[in-house]
């Protein structure tokens, strides 16, 4: 099968409120930006020159039809996206902190995200691609985690390059043991895995971030983890390499996309290298400009229209 797209995402599609002032009348206003995290990840890729498609089901109602209408500008592949029609389009409500941390709350009991089905998921789209990306929202409840599921059977039998990032949302799982249990579900899947700080401290129970990646190598045999602490910078893990990156200092107005930011760019590393012969030089390249997208971002609101451009990127690093 030829492979006609680098990176093929499966997952949700959403709209996130961001508080966006105060109206005449003193009322809080929000801005309506189109975002998910495994889209935002091929909104970065989309950036720099890769070809990206989406599998995913959003409402057939107005915020579906503006986030099919965002991505297809974008030039992301739209044909694995679905519209329902009987259930809208999930929407997270982000309240930001005066440190730039932020929470959620979701309006997704049910959302159309989780109404995908194993029938509804375009195959083809995965077998046709070099990398198959996705998170642990699509696996939160059935019949999208079946659906999941089955994508990944399929993208290992493709070949495809499994890249993974758990993306934890407390707030939308029944219990954090399934949480625990799904992203599991994933370790034994990818080839790459973006985690966060408190993500690998939450699956493995261990405060010392070596310490919970050095469990992860040795039970799922990953190839590359890579670790992301904020502000701090990131780590990458490859074989007996580890390497770390300090954050770039920017004045940051809220932390939306980051992580995807980060990921999309990691992705982008590592189908530029390869995942075969990666040395510890380009694994702080790789660091280094990811931390540079992720910095860049937290001073914009939202995350899809808001990825940074790669002369920009590039300009950050240069100056520091």
């Amino acid at each position: 099968m030829e492979k006609v797209y680098d990176v093929t995402a499966l997952g949700e599609m959403l709209i996130d409120f961001t508080m966006n002032g105060q109206s005449d009348q003193g009322n809080q206003m929000f801005e309506a930006c189109p975002g998910g995290a495994p889209c935002n990840v091929l909104a970065m890729l989309n950036k720099l020159g890769r070809k990206t498609a989406f599998i995913g089901k959003v409402g057939n109602d107005q915020f579906g039809k503006l986030l099919r209408d965002t991505i297809r500008e974008l030039g992301i592949e739209t044909r694995g996206l679905i519209l329902d029609s009987d259930i809208h389009t999930t929407l997270a409500f982000v309240h930001t902190f005066p440190d730039g941390d932020r929470e959620f709350s979701f309006y997704r009991k049910p959302g159309a995200d989780m109404m995908l089905t194993e029938e509804d998921v375009d195959y083809e789209l995965i077998r046709q691609s070099k990398v198959f990306h996705f998170g642990t929202l699509s696996m939160t409840d059935e019949p999208a985690r079946s659906a999941t599921k089955r994508a990944l059977e399929v993208a290992r039998e493709a070949g495809c390059i499994i890249t993974f990032d758990p993306n934890l949302r407390p707030p939308l799982w029944d219990s954090m043991e399934t949480a625990k249990e799904m992203m599991e579900y994933g370790f034994q899947y990818c080839d790459m895995l973006k985690i966060s700080d408190n993500e690998i401290q939450f699956v493995t129970g261990k405060e010392d971030y070596d310490e919970g990646i050095r469990i992860l190598q040795e039970k799922y045999q990953i190839p590359l983890i890579f670790l992301t602490m904020g502000k701090e910078g990131s780590r990458a893990y490859y074989r007996d390499i580890r390497a770390e990156k300090k954050g770039f200092i920017v004045k940051a107005i809220e932390t939306t996309g980051a992580g995807d930011t980060f990921c999309g760019c990691s992705i982008h590393g590592l189908l530029t290298n390869g995942l075969d012969h990666l040395t510890e030089e380009k694994l702080e390249d790789i660091l280094t400009y990811a931390n540079a997208g992720a910095a860049l971002i937290t001073m914009k609101k939202g995350a899809i229209r808001s990825m940074p451009e790669p002369e920009h990127i590039e300009t950050l690093i240069r100056e520091n």
